[in-house]
């Protein structure tokens, strides 16, 4: 039996130990609301920690360019069998690094610099690599962004399906990080079918709704779909492309050798580990109460006189246009920050203000929920979100928020993390 007697972490680089520290304490002590946030369970994160990180495994199980695989192939074939049957798909890539390289894999794998691609526009709740002009999917390609219908801010199918028959694109993106609304993959797949498009479903925020029964499934309906598995999966930082058979070898393909080289393979264990944990009955439970603390909450901040985009939400996140109190979304979140609740600011569709200084703020209740707070608790949250958000330059109002936040966050201990 051999001991284990090489220095820890305190030892040889204290400074990075306690920063790190600092931010289990920081997870632990404040209400965190950034909606692709959440907490990974203990077992997830020794995983992520494992030996694992020193094996080089390039290739697919059966298939490597490397010996010693002999724990490795099992691994992630584990990974890929469970997510197939947790989400009923027929072919499952766990090795993109994350959701924006499993993007750029779908690309390579459909389309050639200067094909046409259309997704959701940026300043509408897409995401970047849906082919915004910043992001390299915006350069390498002919973007053409869908929008939102002005008087209720929800996706107007009648446009996508004018756009995509004028532009025939190779590739039509449904999926996004500032939506608040139900996703409907049957329309996008008839306006798919009536142009010829490849469709792909980015469910990176909602991965754990879809697996848990609280938001439809894409699953039988979009040619690929790609995620994260974190967020709302509440797994480590990694990525998945989970796509129909007949597509299995173009996606492998162009994860590997297209853009990457080994996987990291304590993520791929990671991964099997969140994929076995979803499965769970308990996880249903989870994703539903996600959705109903975040339909509490914004019920609560609608009688607190705010103004939430689309008028409220079907899933896990809020987007709150904060133009009636006269506060801007930057101002407001570092307040709010400050004073425990952790959230982002964002822009509003057809915002007048710039992308680093919007109008709005993003929150959403999936950390909140893996912690067990519910309808009390986002009462309560509402409440110091209007307070703090109404004297956001009055420092003794932010530090009694703090100290309230700080005194309900003991009684919900946070996975993951061994400290209070």
């Amino acid at each position: 039996m051999t001991t284990w007697n090489e220095p820890s972490l305190d030892r040889v680089d204290p400074e990075i130990a306690r920063l790190i520290r600092e931010e289990e304490l920081r997870e632990a002590r404040t209400v965190r609301l950034i909606p692709s946030e959440n907490y990974a369970s203990r077992a997830v994160l020794e995983a992520s920690g494992s030996c694992l990180t020193n094996k080089y495994s390039e290739g697919y199980p059966g298939k490597r360019y490397y010996e010693g695989q002999q724990s490795v192939d099992p691994i992630e074939v584990l990974a890929q069998d469970r997510l197939k049957a947790l989400f009923g798909a027929e072919h499952a890539n766990v090795q993109p690094y994350s959701g924006s390289p499993a993007n750029l894999a779908v690309y390579l794998a459909f389309c050639k610099p200067g094909d046409t691609v259309m997704g959701l526009g940026l300043p509408a709740g897409g995401h970047l690599t849906h082919g915004w002009g910043v992001s390299i999917t915006g350069m390498y390609f002919k973007s053409v962004a869908y929008g939102v219908r002005p008087d209720d801010h929800r996706i107007d199918m009648d446009q996508v399906r004018a756009l995509a028959k004028e532009h025939r694109p190779k590739v039509i993106w449904c999926g996004g990080t500032a939506y608040a609304r139900t996703w409907d993959f049957p329309a996008f797949r008839s306006v798919a079918d009536e142009v010829g498009a490849i469709m792909i479903a980015d469910i990176a925020h909602i991965a754990g709704l879809v697996a848990g029964g609280a938001h439809p499934s894409p699953f039988g309906i979009a040619d690929v779909v790609t995620s994260t598995t974190h967020k709302t999966l509440r797994g480590p930082r990694g990525g998945m492309i989970l796509a129909k058979k007949q597509h299995a070898a173009a996606i492998d393909k162009a994860v590997f050798p297209g853009l990457q080289g080994g996987p990291h393979n304590h993520t791929t264990a990671a991964i099997a580990v969140a994929a076995l944990e979803a499965s769970k009955p308990e996880f249903k439970q989870y994703a539903r109460a996600v959705v109903d603390n975040a339909k509490t909450l914004a019920d609560a901040l609608t009688e607190r006189g705010f103004r939430l985009i689309t008028g409220g939400t079907d899933n896990h996140l809020l987007l709150v246009d904060l133009t009636p109190q006269g506060v801007p979304g930057k101002v407001a979140a570092k307040a709010l920050d400050r004073a425990g609740l952790s959230l982002n600011y964002n822009s509003i569709p057809f915002d007048p203000r710039k992308p680093f200084d919007p109008s709005g703020v993003r929150l959403g209740t999936p950390a909140i929920t893996s912690r067990g707070m519910g309808k009390t608790e986002m009462l309560q949250i509402a409440d110091w979100f209007a307070r703090v958000v109404q004297k956001h330059d009055d420092q003794a109002t932010v530090e009694a928020v703090r100290r309230e936040v700080e005194a309900m966050c003991v009684k919900f201990p946070a996975p993951g993390i061994p400290v209070v």
